[in-house]
């Protein structure tokens, strides 16, 4: 083999190991970056969603919709999720605990299934009673504020008073921009994050242990 071959065929290793390292054209259009307002929750049925449920459970078991309402039992755990994946929007989301609190969360930038235990690899924007807009990490990472409260996956949320009543509707804000992601319950400002390690996925709403329901779930594009 003369030097012209082996120069040509080093060239030609290298290029195809870089692009071994890249994401292709297609896996990088795999998701949705809304120019308008997108209804994920139609008021009627849940047709722009999956599940994944524990034990085998189906979407009916846990989800249901009844008067423009999403209800979940909170039992068998399991996640309600956007058939789509999304990057850099607000996402609003209503939600109340019909009787007692208890734990629920939004999971965003939704990847692999069952990464740990029932839930997908994500990040979580925690809605357990008295906890709203805590972060849970979910085998992804983001960059906090070191003087905010983190203890392993968790980053406590920054205020202690943004929950209305049990059986109030609340509502979450959370804007996803580029690895920045900022967090707002009833217009307060509970927490935020950066260099997050993952930057678009699917939605998910979870059955975590108790009745919940959901009334608006919308996807909003980023003010320029």
């Amino acid at each position: 083999m003369n030097g012209r071959t082996c120069m040509f065929t080093a060239l030609c290793a290298l290029s195809i190991a870089s692009l071994a390292r890249q994401p292709t054209l297609a896996a990088e259009a795999k998701f949705i970056v809304p120019d308008k307002t997108i209804v994920l929750f139609n008021g009627t049925d849940l047709s722009n969603w999956t599940s994944d449920i524990a034990n085998g459970g189906k979407l009916g078991d846990v989800f249901s919709v009844k008067n423009g309402i999403i209800k979940c039992t909170g039992k068998p755990r399991g996640v309600l999720r956007t058939k789509e994946n999304y990057a850099n929007y607000k996402l609003t989301v209503e939600w109340r605990f019909p009787g007692k609190g208890g734990n629920n969360g939004v999971l965003f930038h939704c990847s692999k299934p069952r990464s740990r235990h029932i839930w997908p690899k994500s990040i979580e924007s925690q809605l357990a009673s008295q906890n709203a807009g805590d972060i849970w990490r979910i085998g992804e990472t983001i960059d906090v504020d070191p003087k905010q409260t983190t203890t392993g996956r968790r980053t406590f949320n920054l205020t202690d008073d943004s929950e209305k009543p049990l059986g109030e509707w609340n509502q979450m804000e959370i804007v996803c921009e580029g690895g920045n992601i900022t967090i707002h319950v009833n217009g307060d400002l509970v927490n935020k994050g950066t260099n997050c390690s993952a930057q678009s996925g699917a939605i998910c709403l979870q059955s975590e242990g108790t009745p919940v329901e959901f009334r608006k779930v919308v996807l909003e594009p980023l003010k320029e």
